[in-house]
């Protein structure tokens, strides 16, 4: 199993999340910062050296799975949890790498909440760049169980 320093530092304004299920916990924490003034919603976590590949950089399989966990748990919060949502589909574009020890930020837009579909978007930044876009389609299900949540499924 993986371990993660859940002391690095973490920027004002975030908190610890305990969403995602065990899938998602083995990346590491993730943190999240709402600003109720513009209905932003950023899910981030730090880089480590168990999240790279080959050649020292974090996964490509890794952003794009902080970008899928990071657009299904911005839907669930911007809808304080009356659904969740599972992938559909999940475009990803790379624009740059991340390195360990970065704090990555994936900045959630929320599209559009049907009855049984939603859309969002997000990117993932480094330091304020940009290093992959995502978007993403939804299914909208049924709110997660008292129990789901309790088991560590939700927060």
């Amino acid at each position: 199993m993986t371990t993660h320093d859940d002391k690095a530092q973490v920027p004002p304004g975030f908190e610890r999340m305990q969403r995602g299920g065990p899938f998602i916990a083995a990346l590491g924490p993730l943190y999240c910062r709402r600003t109720p003034a513009t209905g932003g919603i950023t899910i981030a976590m730090h880089a480590t050296a168990a999240h790279t590949n080959m050649r020292g950089i974090v996964h490509g399989g890794m952003l794009a799975t902080l970008a899928d966990a990071a657009l299904g748990l911005g839907l669930t919060l911007a809808c304080e949890g009356r659904h969740s949502f599972l992938t559909v589909n999940l475009s990803t574009d790379f624009i740059d790498a991340a390195r360990p020890g970065d704090w990555i930020e994936a900045h959630v837009h929320i599209g559009r909440t049907g009855l049984r579909v939603a859309f969002a978007d997000c990117h993932l930044e480094v330091k304020g760049k940009r290093i992959l876009r995502a978007s993403g389609v939804f299914a909208v299900m049924k709110p997660l169980t008292p129990q789901q949540l309790a088991s560590g499924y939700g927060d």
